[in-house]
């Protein structure tokens, strides 16, 4: 087998190879130790030719200028490739999504202009997994994903911690991140997860759950890093700047570690330290979260907790027992394992969830009993190394007795800590981690690379732009305005290719050309972008069909609607081979996300779009008129930042976001296109139908300089 190339794609966070900053924030935590690692020790295989760690590209000031480098080489065969989206500086990835479409065109833009096709993209979060999806359907390739944190759950966990609905919602945009992990789910061929639970448990609250297509590979750790105390460990500096908190620095230690963060569930823990003076007794708190100059520099959920810490120690008046150092380095991590370790003290996890559990690997490799929340990666961990106990992180007597458990019992503590090491031996470790890996993702490459269209259409060879409309909606209406359009188009032909994008049939567009005396289109996108076809005679592009006939079951999808009320199938002629189509009566029929999850249960992964509220269309997921642009501008290797699209109707959704230059003239349908109401990158005409493309070829300078806009202007 030919060695793979592997692209893996984790976009938020602060991602670099050395003096990793974990902590720092709730986005740079044990995802980005996960990632890095994976990467480096899947460059290691031989049969692996390069691994791509794709993240976003950060200059601020605020943060090293390391992330602002665009590619950092991991090992000979491994790096970190930063890809531009949105502002430069650094956001928090609840930001991060509408500049997501902008982030895959970016991605698939690098991929050419090195002529990298990998054979694997894996996706890593919910973010990644919309920007994967999105590349994994233009190249034809596998998508492998790791979930790493899910929406629902962590829905479920916040509102059982007493959040309201509302505030999860404004904070975290947790429909938009649930859609995005339905669509990847929907789209993988692989799924890794951490756990067992993790599959059982948490994806099975999803409508795309096919726990056949799902597999269990627990991340690694460092073991040469994480190894039992050695007695070197008290002459470290942490170990002097912990010692400095406590009044009894002898005593054992419970170790939390974590980023400051409401869902790491440090008040419990505190709380259930503060109420048990036996607790207090046997052992002194060391809680490290993050590093800190001042708290007041920090975010507002790290305020939030941090200012509660403090309150809370004051509460119950710990001064003395508890230490919460500002400062650590990565390299000072495993040191303070071996300082809990060395006084026979605990690891505690009080999560409120937790899907990883990293640092539960790492206090096992230290010799470190465990004392963690019953989720997801602890379950797991406890479970293959018997090193301690499993607590519900809202139960803080639960919490306090679990601890004691472990520190009253001198022979317990031995026969735990000495499990823990064999389990993660055993268990754990990235050289098992990579070796599984490649196991389980060679049966899903296809070597043979998808045929592309030949560009044997020579007058469009010196095509350096394209201008691609919709044809009812907005292109038509206005006759003026339209002779001025069609005069532009025709003068500008030799260089500019002109396109017209539609949801009717070849035969209905073409009719539809000639009745309004258009000029003949370079390309007619038909059927919502399921075919492309090149003029003179309007061949259809078959590699484009092969391409998006991938888990198209029309029949499937058709048996799924057959019995649900106010759906009526369209006649014959609006049918096609990849397009089904209805009517829809709003009185009787459901929501569109109640349709969707039908086809999603029935393992029906496949685009959905509702038109005017009563035109609805199914078609591949590989197909879409933002996707047939956008495989039609590469082949031709017409830049997206050189593509004009018009749109005015929610099919246009996708073709409208991104790179591409954008226009929806005055006669728009908002209805359909809110989603779209705040891009930045998107031409608000204040004319309908062509006088309002008009304005946008003014707007953007489209026959001289095709430049961006600067800014949204609205109408």
């Amino acid at each position: 087998m030919t060695p793979l190339h592997i692209l893996m794609i984790s976009i938020h966070g602060l991602i670099r190879g050395r003096d990793m900053e974990l902590g720092r924030d709730a986005d740079t935590g044990g995802q980005v130790l996960y990632v890095v690692e994976a990467a480096r020790h899947l460059a290691e295989l031989p049969d692996v030719a390069r691994v791509d760690l794709m993240t976003r590209r950060v200059v601020d000031p605020h943060v090293s200028p390391d992330y602002a480098e665009p590619i950092e080489q991991l090992s000979p065969k491994s790096r970190i490739v930063r890809i531009e989206a949105g502002p430069e500086a650094y956001i928090r990835k609840e930001e991060l999504w509408d500049y997501l479409d902008s982030y895959a065109d970016n991605a698939l833009a690098f991929l050419r202009a090195q002529a990298i096709r990998p054979d694997i993209i894996h996706s890593h979060y919910a973010d990644a997994g919309y920007v994967g999806t999105r590349l994994a359907s233009l190249l034809g390739v596998p998508l492998v994903h790791t979930g790493h944190s899910l929406g629902r759950v962590k829905r479920r966990r916040l509102i059982a911690s007493g959040m309201k609905r509302n505030m999860i919602e404004e904070r975290y945009h947790m429909a938009r991140r649930i859609e995005a992990e339905e669509l990847t789910l929907g789209s993988a061929s692989l799924v890794i997860a951490s756990t067992a639970n993790e599959i059982e448990a948490q994806y099975e609250l999803y409508d795309y759950y096919q726990p056949e297509r799902m597999r269990v590979i627990p991340p690694g750790t460092d073991l040469q890093r994480f190894r039992p105390p050695d007695g070197n460990e008290q002459h470290e500096p942490i170990a002097a700047d912990v010692a400095r908190f406590l009044r009894d620095p002898a005593k054992p230690m419970i170790l939390a570690l974590s980023r400051p963060d409401e869902r790491k569930n440090i008040a419990n823990l505190l709380q259930a330290y503060g109420e048990c003076e036996e607790l207090q007794h046997l052992a002194n708190l060391v809680v490290v979260t993050g590093n800190r100059d001042d708290i007041r520099d920090l975010d507002p959920g790290a305020q939030t907790v941090l200012s509660e810490l403090l309150m809370d120690i004051d509460r119950y008046d710990l001064y003395g027992r508890v230490a919460y150092p500002k400062h650590h380095r990565r390299d000072e991590v495993p040191v303070l394992y071996r300082l809990a370790a060395a006084s026979r003290g605990v690891f505690v996890n009080p999560a409120l969830t937790e899907p990883f559990g990293l640092t539960l690997i790492e206090a096992a490799a230290s010799g470190l009993p465990v004392v963690a929340t019953a989720d997801g990666g602890p379950r797991d961990i406890v479970g293959n190394c018997h090193n301690g106990y499993l607590i519900d992180p809202l139960n803080t007597q639960d919490i306090a007795d679990s601890l004691m458990k472990v520190l009253k019992d001198k022979s317990k503590w031995s026969r735990l800590s000495n499990a823990g090491l064999r389990g993660v031996q055993e268990h754990y470790s990235w050289a098992s981690h990579a070796a599984r890996y490649l196991e389980a993702v060679k049966p899903l490459v296809d070597k043979g690379k998808p045929v592309r269209s030949v560009r044997s259409m020579h007058h469009m060879l010196d095509h350096d732009r394209a201008l691609f409309t919709n044809l009812d909606q907005n292109l038509l209406g206005d006759p003026a305005s339209l002779a001025e359009f069609v005069r532009l188009v025709r003068e500008h032909r030799k260089f500019a290719t002109f396109g017209i994008v539609t949801g009717r049939s070849l035969e209905s567009t073409l009719i539809v050309i000639r009745h309004y005396g258009l000029p003949m289109p370079n390309v007619l996108i038909t059927n919502l972008g399921t075919e492309i076809h090149f003029a003179p005679e309007y061949t259809a592009d078959e590699a484009w069909i092969r391409h998006i006939d991938h888990w198209w079951s029309p029949t499937a999808v058709r048996n799924i609607l057959a019995e649900v009320p106010g759906l009526k199938r369209q006649s014959k002629e609006d049918q096609s081979r990849f397009k089904i189509s209805y009517y829809v009566d709003p009185l009787l029929a459901p929501s569109l996300d109640e349709i969707k999850r039908l086809l999603h249960q029935g393992d029906q992964t496949v685009n959905v779009t509702l038109t005017l509220g009563q035109y609805l269309d199914i078609v591949p997921m590989r197909a879409s008129k933002g996707f047939a642009v956008r495989w039609f501008a590469d082949t031709w290797g017409i830049p997206l930042e050189r593509v004009l699209v018009v749109g005015g109707y929610g099919a246009d959704e996708d073709m409208m976001r991104g790179n591409t230059l954008a226009v929806m003239p005055a006669n728009r349908n908002n209805d359909d296109l809110d989603a779209l109401a705040e891009s930045e990158r998107i031409y608000f005409a204040q004319s309908g139908y062509a006088r309002g493309i008009l304005e946008a070829i003014d707007h953007y300078d489209f026959y001289n300089t095709c430049r961006a806009p600067q800014k949204a202007v609205h109408a």
